[in-house]
């Protein structure tokens, strides 16, 4: 099968989102130019990762002298929810984040997993490329729009299931077994 590619050169929206109840929620990657709107499923950790990274890199390159702000703006960070419908267009296996000095901007590139990759295989490259065959959903961001982007992405994360406070692993309405706590309920 051919390779697609989801190219958004000036995006007008990229966000995660979560589809789903505390628990079981399925998580998206969204990016929409104009009508075209593209959504990719991923992990959890995988949303995590990429905002953590992203801010990560973006200070990076601000102590080197380029012009980056330090956080978003309280406008710039979209919380609506994703757009509907949400059609996946595939399951993320790696991604890839790359700093363009250029024009000072970042690209975030969300491949598809590969058939021989398994999920608890997958990972997050700083940067870097596959020459493989598998599909493609390349971002093009300014500073401003990433910063957003992390903040809008580490808070749907945490707004999941609740930690418990001895552990700190997510609490299901029903309690869970704790190590802390000996394998009491809690």
């Amino acid at each position: 099968m051919a390779q697609r590619v989801y190219n958004f050169e000036n995006p007008d929206r990229f966000v995660a989102g979560a589809v789903g109840q505390p628990g079981s929620r399925a998580f998206y990657l969204q990016a929409r130019e104009g009508s075209v709107v593209v959504s990719v499923l991923l992990e959890k950790l995988q949303v995590t990762l990429l905002a953590e990274r992203l801010t990560q890199l973006l200070t990076e390159v601000r102590e080197r002298g380029a012009n980056v702000p330090e956080e978003a703006l309280p406008g710039d960070v979209d919380r609506a929810p994703l757009d509907e419908p949400v059609n996946e267009v595939f399951r993320v296996g790696t991604m890839a984040i790359v700093w363009d000095g250029e024009d000072e901007s970042i690209v975030v590139e969300a491949r598809a997993i590969s058939e021989d990759e398994e999920a608890a295989d997958e990972t997050m490259e700083i940067a870097g490329g596959g020459d493989d065959e598998s599909d493609v959903m390349r971002v093009h961001l300014g500073p401003r729009m990433t910063l957003a982007f992390a903040q809008q992405a580490l808070e749907v994360v945490a707004a999941g299931r609740p930690p418990c406070p001895f552990c700190g692993q997510p609490l299901n309405p029903e309690g869970h077994i704790c190590a802390r706590r000996n394998g009491f309920m809690h």
